[in-house]
């Protein structure tokens, strides 16, 4: 019984804003565990369902597609901030204007870019461009298609989930994530029992189950708890778009930079050192990010906490917040030696002998997400305050010299040259941002530090 009123008053005391951030921690740590599970039970099962050349083409064809997740030109970002200003003010009528604005301007893109996709996808070899078996190609045409059209409708519908995390309910939206990941789980577990190995059922699998699922969700949530938010045609303001662009396009041209420096490593990867090599990649990746998962289920409240915060002024939280995710920094580069240490046997227990990863890999990939986790802490703040010029800058900056790179690295020193890259990248941004943080705090942000 004490040890439950410890639990209880810990997360029943404090400020209302820190009460519900840390209720959202709670449930995004069950949730994201979960996710985390079912993710290292999908892979196994898919290598074994495939093989792990074939699931490496896989995960390249997602990094392609999923560069087309920055189409939204900042529109998702520019609503996050925008809704959480909205209900910060009290103003709900101006928080469906900006929900309004954002789904019928998506819905207008992304049909313009499905077009688009669907007159130049005849034309394009897969089997190329995936360094893939030429006897493939007419499969990944098919293959590209169904995943890119899925993809689109998921674009939009995913939209609930940043009102939800905007309206701080991150648990609720990662709920939705967690169900489609696990229906795709027992789905994909049927067709290892009933059909052979096949890349074109796995694809329509896990395009086409989120989907399914994040439709139902949007249904759901704006005819119930989100239906005074719920879009219409008429609270569409087309005024409202440079409102929402005006911080989402430097959203937008930032994600670009942080595209190429995350999705292009499996393009270069295939291309340089075969698809087999992407699965070897991924697979470390995959267990040491689960690290770097805990800090984003943290950070994901407290992004729109800080944006409350910042509008009504509260920066006696933002310092005492800023100093508690710093100490959870520590605990987590920690707890991630305890998993470079075990490696070696985690990696024998999940994937036997389909996968073989040279521990050297774990050293890399331990020192990117500690670089990663230590920017996060500095970007998570910077984007709820909408200061993002300077980071704006840094990252263009940053993409413009990852390629060339990256690809010298990725021929003289494989994968650990890739994933050390990218480390620099994430600790020399890290170092930058915590001092335009410092200067914001105490007020002696001047030009391009306080924009």
């Amino acid at each position: 019984m004490p040890l439950i009123g410890v639990f209880q008053n810990f997360f029943n005391n404090g400020h209302e804003r820190t009460v519900k951030a840390k209720k959202n921690i709670l449930g995004l740590l069950f949730l994201k565990g979960t996710s985390i599970a079912i993710s290292f039970l999908l892979v196994p099962l898919t290598i074994h369902y495939i093989n792990p050349t074939q699931y490496g083409i896989w995960l390249t064809l997602g990094s392609i597609i999923g560069w087309f997740s920055y189409f939204d030109v900042g529109f998702g970002h520019g609503l996050r901030n925008k809704f959480a200003e909205a209900l910060a003010n009290s103003n709900a009528k101006e928080a469906r204007i900006y929900v309004s604005t954002t789904y019928f301007s998506m819905s207008a893109i992304m049909g313009v870019v499905l077009v688009l996709f669907l007159a130049i996808n005849p034309f394009l070899n897969w089997a190329n461009i995936l360094n893939a078996d030429q006897n493939m190609s007419s499969e990944l045409g098919v293959l590209a298609l169904i995943v890119f059209v899925f993809f689109c409708i998921q674009f939009i519908f995913q939209l609930i989930g940043t009102i939800m995390t905007a309206n701080h309910d991150p648990a609720k939206a990662s709920l939705i994530q967690t169900l489609g990941s696990l229906i795709s789980l027992i789905i994909i577990f049927i067709l290892t029992k009933t059909t052979q190995g096949s890349l074109l059922y796995l694809g329509i699998v896990l395009s086409t189950v989120p989907v399914v699922v994040l439709g139902a969700a949007t249904l759901w949530f704006f005819t119930a708890s989100y239906k005074q938010y719920a879009p219409s045609i008429k609270f569409f303001r087309f005024q409202y778009i440079k409102d929402l662009l005006g911080l989402g396009i430097q959203f937008f041209i930032i994600n670009i930079s942080v595209l190429i420096m995350l999705n292009t490593d499996n393009i270069v990867i295939t291309q340089l050192l075969g698809p087999e090599k992407v699965t070897v990649f991924n697979v470390t990746y995959k267990l040491f990010t689960m690290i770097s998962m805990v800090y984003i289920i943290i950070g994901t409240p407290l992004w729109s906490a800080y944006t409350e915060a910042y509008t009504k002024g509260d920066f006696n939280w933002i310092k005492n917040t800023l100093k508690a995710t710093q100490k959870v920094w520590g605990v987590l580069t920690g707890l991630t030696v305890i998993i470079l240490i075990i490696s070696p046997w985690f990696f024998e227990l999940w994937l036997g002998d389909s996968v073989q990863v040279p521990f050297s890999l774990s050293i890399a990939m331990s020192t990117y997400v500690v670089g990663y986790i230590w920017m996060n802490i500095y970007t998570f703040l910077l984007n709820g305050l909408g200061k993002i010029r300077l980071q704006l800058y840094v990252s263009i900056s940053a993409g413009i010299i990852y390629i060339p790179l990256v690809i010298i690295l990725g021929k003289v020193w494989g994968l650990e040259g890739i994933t050390y890259l990218s480390t620099f990248f994430f600790v020399t941004t890290g170092i930058i941002y915590s001092i335009q943080v410092k200067k914001l705090i105490n007020n002696s942000a001047e030009g391009i530090w306080g924009r």
